[in-house]
């Protein structure tokens, strides 16, 4: 068993019998009272969100996780199918797990996907993406001037505010944490 000072941000947890990741941890020293560390939890089952109160010096049952590269294959229902490169092993994954990145993933993505044993407990879409603009309402000449956004459709289906310059058919790169435009790509 570790204690409350082998615990950092990002780290997986088992409390109250629930798998938790970490997602801050600070360590806190009230005047007259004794230390304490004050932890933010996400649940992995429903990505609720808990805090708590651990003294100094308990112990807390960490859990090893290994993170593997997937390729995203096609979407089956409420999961993405993802197969492992080195095994070839196809494993379903929920979309819930990838948050607002599941909408600009398209085939062939390299996602992320964190694994206690055989079970899939979290998913990251890759940073960035570039998608294709299917539709958008054709920009005027000179209206760069100004920071005005206009609604575009990707290929993927997800709507998202781009610049007046960007047209259909033109490929953007987007950032999948925010859901915002970055940039334009050529060719």
């Amino acid at each position: 068993m570790a204690t409350t000072q082998d615990i950092s941000n990002g780290m997986f947890i088992r409390y109250n019998g629930e798998l938790c990741q970490i997602t801050e941890w600070q360590h806190r020293t009230p005047g007259n009272l004794r230390a304490f560390y004050q932890a933010k939890m996400r649940r992995v089952k429903d990505g609720k969100i808990a805090e708590n109160r651990f003294r100094s010096g308990e112990e807390v049952e960490i859990v090893r996780v290994e993170v593997h590269e997937l390729q995203y294959l096609y979407e089956e229902g409420d999961s993405f199918i993802c197969m492992n490169n080195e095994t070839y092993d196809q494993v379903p994954i929920a979309k819930n797990m990838f948050g607002e990145g599941a909408k600009f993933m398209k085939e062939g993505d390299i996602v992320m996907v964190s694994f206690e044993g055989d079970l899939p407990i979290g998913a990251t879409a890759p940073v960035h993406v570039i998608l294709e603009i299917t539709y958008t309402e054709p920009g005027l000449r000179g209206d760069t001037a100004t920071n005005t956004l206009k609604p575009a459709t990707l290929e993927t289906g997800a709507v998202i505010n781009v610049p007046l310059f960007c047209d259909s058919g033109e490929k953007i790169k987007i950032d999948t944490r925010t859901g915002e435009y970055v940039e334009r790509v050529k060719g």
